[in-house]
Order: structure tokens, then C-alpha cells, then sequence
């Protein structure tokens, strides 16, 4: 398992630093004009944080010995399977019903069904992580996500907002 850490780790590095890379073609500083971030900033700077942690696993990967065990059991497969699943409904449901549905319907069944934690736990971050994405996304960045059917009861919201 060992190669195939450094084999992802070195991949992930490679397409970080490809996106990096184009992320310069925007300007990746704060736009007076527009009073925020580049078009570039916000890409350049994910894709280094990326950059780092993929670095990171690939240092730690090199001081490892798992002495031949898998890293994947039954058990664990089966997990991956079903968040991958979850993951590709989520991207499949945003066109259609937006983000701010899809994205509260993925953390209610990852934290509450999957995890199995708090029903406190699981309001929280249902419902706060689609308002911290509007007001990062939207009011901060000014970079509108998908809504689907959902964008009439937005119109409000963009008259206090714009």
C-alpha cells in the first residue's frame, strides 16, 4: 500500500500544481476594483493547500512500514462505496435541485445516517453549512452556485445582499 500512497500523493501534487498553474492566468490577489479576491485566488490558494497535504503524505509514507497488511478490509470498502455514491447523488442532484438542497441532504445522511451522531450535531452542520456558503460564496465572493428550483425563494435574499 505503501506504493500506491506515494503513487496518489505524487498524482495529487502533479494536478496541484497544473491547477496552480492555470489558477495564474486569473489575478490571485485582492482586486481593488472589485473590492475582493481575484478570479485566480481562490483556486491557486485550494490548490496549495493540496499541494502541501498530498507533500505531507507523501513525506510520512516515506518513514512507514505496514508490513504487507491491506490498507482496504470488507468493512472499509463497503463504507468508501456508499460516501462515493452518496457524493456522485449529491453532484447529480445540485442541477437539479441546487446546492442549498443537495449539500444539507448529503451532511444530514453522512453525519446522521452514516455516522451516526447527534441529532444537535446534525442540525448544526445541515443547516449552517448552507448558510456559510451563501455568505462566503455569494455575498463575500460574489460567485452564485447552483439553486435549480430553488432560486425564486433566493430573490429576496439578493435584494438585501445586492
Amino acid at each position: 500500500m505503501l506504493v500506491a500512497d506515494r503513487v496518489i500523493a505524487i498524482a495529487i501534487m502533479a494536478l496541484s500544481a497544473y491547477f496552480m498553474w492555470h489558477a495564474t492566468e486569473l489575478p490571485i490577489g485582492w482586486n481593488g476594483m472589485t473590492g475582493g479576491p481575484g478570479g485566480g485566488a481562490f483556486p491557486f490558494w485550494l490548490s496549495l493547500v493540496m499541494l502541501l497535504a498530498a507533500g505531507g503524505i507523501f513525506v510520512r509514507s516515506l518513514g512507514e512500514d505496514h508490513g504487507g497488511q491491506s490498507f482496504f478490509d470488507g468493512v472499509m470498502l463497503k463504507s468508501v462505496i456508499s460516501v462515493v455514491i452518496a457524493l456522485f447523488a449529491t453532484i447529480a442532484l445540485i442541477p437539479v435541485a441546487g446546492a442549498y438542497i443537495a449539500i444539507p441532504l448529503f451532511m444530514f445522511w453522512y453525519v446522521r445516517i452514516f455516522g451516526r451522531h447527534s441529532w444537535f450535531l446534525t442540525g448544526c452542520l445541515a443547516l449552517g453549512t448552507p448558510v456559510f456558503l451563501f455568505f462566503f460564496f455569494e455575498v463575500t465572493l460574489k460567485i452564485l452556485l447552483p439553486k435549480g428550483f430553488t432560486e425564486p425563494l433566493f430573490f429576496p435574499l439578493y435584494a438585501m445582499f445586492f
